[in-house]
């Protein structure tokens, strides 16, 4: 697995190295021994997945608050997906800055997104599939979201005219969430 830094600290992109022969192919998509070579403790604790049936569902921005805040490993298994994780640290110097990667079942990587940020994704084709491997489990009581287009995060979201759900459309603004 290559594990490359982002714009912003603790923010990685893991690309898979396969392994290609007559057969087919093999991946190593999670090894805990390299993330942690990388300073990277990251322990999977529920893994998810999540199908768009149609082309500009979006689903996010979606985040666990302390004590149960979440480190995630997004996979895009078949598709494509625009993702996107939001720096929500406050002590951060990279606070409501946001990194984008387009993570597809053909380029296999995947975005390493670690506790304190909000995630998102639209899908860029019909039934798109991600895979998330997370570090808790799910719990309601801490989850929070952000609107998908807040104007003060100016986020070029590809489809203007999303699917989404009745929740995700009702989160209060990032500044109301930062006070």
């Amino acid at each position: 697995m290559k594990i490359q830094k982002t714009k912003i600290e603790d923010l990685y992109l893991i690309e898979p190295e396969p392994f290609e022969d007559l057969r087919g192919n093999f991946q190593r998509v999670f090894c805990q021994k390299e993330l942690l070579e990388e300073g990277i403790n990251f322990e999977i604790r529920q893994i998810n997945q999540s199908l768009g049936k149609k082309k500009g569902t979006l689903r996010g921005f979606h985040f666990q608050e302390k004590p149960k805040s979440e480190d995630k490993i997004i996979q895009c298994i078949r598709g494509a997906v625009f993702d996107v994780a939001l720096d929500l640290r406050k002590d951060s110097g990279t606070y409501g800055e946001w990194v984008v990667q387009e993570l597809t079942e053909k380029n296999r990587k995947m975005f390493l997104i670690p506790k304190g940020f909000a995630h998102a994704f639209q899908t860029l084709v019909d039934n798109s599939e991600i895979q998330y491997f997370i570090s808790d489990f799910y719990s309601p009581e801490q989850g929070r979201g952000i609107p998908w287009n807040d104007p003060d995060l100016g986020i070029p979201w590809p489809i203007k005219d999303p699917i989404l759900s009745e929740k995700d459309k009702n989160w209060p603004s990032f500044k109301e969430y930062g006070k």
